[in-house]
């Protein structure tokens, strides 16, 4: 494909989502988006946003369950009531909607609504679960809806996407998030409601991908983020980065005919240098192109999953990833809805000797975002698999997750987080820390010893410690070599040995004492 195709196939592209992002102010008739449609869940006991466009000045008209609300269609063609609260139950809805035509959404159900994000370890489906086989024959759950948002990347904001929602099966499960399945499948057996599913992660994203452009553009703390790309889009774009690529790809097409002659594996063609631009890392290009067409959308709550990404740069996670709630809560403009997070499962080798780690220092990020309201972190620091950064088990980080949702949203009374370091203290050349979720008392796993723990002196030099339960909530750490130690860290490494957990079987939350600079943080910043 040379440069003049690509940019032919870029402008097809461009105009099908700017069918997707134009309001249909050219039709004379009712258009609504794919996130209302038939099957659908609305979020039960709140109010419920319908929308869709219609002939700039038409009169429109929604009814459903004795409700009768009405709008007019506005110079760009779009419309908007609100549905007062209904309570969940099994029996359908038929809603009623009437402007220069006239549509009726069969089959809506009222319940619980959670939307799924975050990267692959989200958008991993139940077809690659471990137990994919067996959970996939108990999936034909009707009052379970399904959809799913395309990915789409691009600056310009989308109103509407392809999909449909759809009752569970044993076939269409397969294909949605597994980690998103099994946490709907869970709140659907256990509070006995519809439950509904969004599912819009993208695989290797970044957070800043996730958050709408303008607003990373406008916030200091992004300054340097934002001038980075804005000088990788002028690169981008040059002559000579297209000069470049049409000469990779001029070689790439006599590879592949010596290839072809010699009976061998074609190369891959070389990146585009266009793809960069429609990607999941630049600022802004998810929000607008996933995330836009379903805002506002009744829901309960945000699952997530994603930091993979953002792990060289966890230092800046620390106000990316709180900013980012904080801005799809503000965007959606429902208050403080839930938004529940995985912590990075343990992956890459074991580390011989303790020290620094990127994707340590992206954990305890994470865990800071727990300062905001209504929030929680499902610790998987024992799920994950040092040869796949797509560890295959989902069915138990949708069991830790669910259980924020199951103690904080609907009153049951389970332990939902982790044991949590709470506090230090020296006594002669031992650390003594407090915690605090117990959930009924500290243990290990797997052996009696307590493996995990370092410490340090004020040489800053990390050596593995020797550490004892000695009480529900207390843990004692010390070494020979540490005389006078300062600082306390644990399953401080990507894919740390560590055996503490809770009698509830939840493993202790990774944490360090100290507050030394992080190897993440920019040099530059003080």
């Amino acid at each position: 494909m040379n440069l003049n195709t690509l940019r032919t196939t870029c402008c097809q592209v461009a105009c099908g989502l700017t069918l997707l992002a134009l309001p249909a102010t050219i039709l004379a008739e009712l258009k609504l988006p794919a996130i209302i449609s038939d099957h659908m869940v609305l979020q039960q006991k709140q109010t419920n946003p319908i929308w869709g466009w219609d002939t700039p000045g038409t009169d429109v008209t929604v009814k459903i369950d004795g409700q009768v609300k009405t709008a007019k269609a506005g110079d760009d063609g779009k419309w908007k009531v609100k549905i007062d609260p209904i309570d969940g139950g099994y029996s359908p809805f038929t809603i009623v909607i009437e402007g220069s035509s006239k549509r009726e959404l069969t089959d809506v159900l009222v319940g619980e609504v959670w939307m799924c994000s975050g990267q692959s370890n989200m958008g991993m489906t139940l077809g690659g679960d471990w137990k994919s086989e067996v959970e996939s024959l108990s999936s034909n759950h009707k009052n379970l809806r399904l959809i799913t948002v395309p990915r789409v990347g691009t600056q310009e904001l989308q109103n509407d996407f392809n999909g449909k929602w759809e009752s569970a099966t044993s076939e269409n499960c397969k294909s949605f998030s597994a980690v998103g399945f099994f946490y709907g499948r869970y709140l659907h057996e256990i509070l006995d409601v519809p439950v509904g599913l969004i599912n819009n992660a993208w695989g290797g994203s970044a957070a800043e991908a996730w958050v709408r452009r303008e607003s990373l553009e406008n916030d200091p703390r992004f300054k340097s983020l934002i001038e980075g790309w804005v000088q990788r889009e002028t690169d981008l774009q040059s002559d000579a980065t297209k000069e470049k690529y049409e000469t990779a790809l001029a070689t790439w097409k006599v590879k592949v005919a010596e290839a072809k002659a010699a009976g061998k594996q074609a190369p891959r063609a070389p990146g585009s240098p266009l793809s960069t631009l429609a990607g999941n890392h630049r600022p802004g290009n998810i929000f607008a192109g996933v995330v836009h067409p379903t805002l506002g959308y009744g829901m309960k709550g945000v699952i997530w999953y994603q930091g993979e990404s953002n792990a060289g740069r966890a230092w800046e996670y620390a106000q990316l990833f709180p900013y980012m709630i904080e801005q799809w809560r503000a965007e959606w403009g429902q208050g403080d809805f839930s938004f529940y997070w995985v912590q990075l499962a343990d992956f890459r080798s074991e580390t011989p000797d303790p020290g620094d780690s990127q994707w340590a220092e992206l954990r305890e990020s994470q865990t800071k975002t727990m300062s905001l309201p209504n929030t929680g972190e499902a610790v998987i620091i024992d799920l994950g698999e040092a040869n796949d950064i797509h560890p295959k088990n989902k069915y138990d980080v949708a069991a830790r997750l669910v259980r924020w949702a199951l103690a904080k949203d609907y009153g049951i009374n389970i332990e939902p987080q982790s044991p949590t370091y709470t506090s230090l203290s020296i006594a002669k050349n031992k650390a003594v820390l407090k915690f605090d979720h117990i959930g009924g008392g500290l243990r290990t796993v797997d052996v009696n010893d307590v493996h995990g723990f370092a410490i340090c002196g004020d040489d800053h030099k990390w050596v593995w410690a020797t550490a004892k339960i000695a009480g529900n909530d207390t843990i004692e750490v010390w070494s020979d070599t540490v005389s006078a130690p300062v600082a306390v860290r644990y399953a401080w490494a990507e894919n740390p040995v560590c055996n503490v957990y809770s009698k509830i079987g939840l493993p202790l939350t990774p944490f360090r004492t100290d507050d030394f600079r992080m190897i993440t943080k920019p040099a530059d910043i003080e």
